[in-house]
């Protein structure tokens, strides 16, 4: 029977609860929702939807590295955002990440987020190993 495998970088916020940031099972990685903190501070940015966004983004392009993928192997992500009406900002930084072939991606309005945050995102990735 496989194995799953527990991924974890320094690159991209500590788990605070019992969770893993990744787990790989066969090719497949399933990271841990990101929230926009800054891995060297410990803080959520505060520079609104666009700065959260982009740093939620960094943060899975950390763990995918980590565990042997990267942000073009991304298949599935899933957002979340606390106020609709920042879906447009979101996506602006969003396709900047996943230009060319983007994965398939749910969008779902959540009434709140760990730490205030405005967005979460997880992702579906496939790894360059087995």
């Amino acid at each position: 029977m496989k194995q799953s495998k527990i991924f974890k970088t320094d690159r991209a916020p500590a788990a605070i609860g019992p969770y893993s940031q990744a787990v790989g099972f066969g090719q497949l990685i399933y990271t841990a929702g990101q929230i926009g903190i800054d891995p060297k501070t410990g803080n959520l940015v505060l520079d609104g939807i666009k700065a959260q966004t982009k740093q939620a983004l960094d943060n899975i392009q950390a763990v995918l590295e980590a565990s042997s993928s990267s942000l073009a192997q991304v298949i599935k992500t899933t957002v979340f955002l606390r106020d609709f009406k920042d879906f447009g900002a979101m996506n602006d930084v969003y396709a900047q990440y996943f230009a060319a072939n983007p994965p398939a991606r749910s969008t779902v309005g959540v009434a709140a987020l760990p730490k205030d945050a405005l967005v979460e995102i997880e992702a579906v990735g496939i790894s360059a190993e087995e």
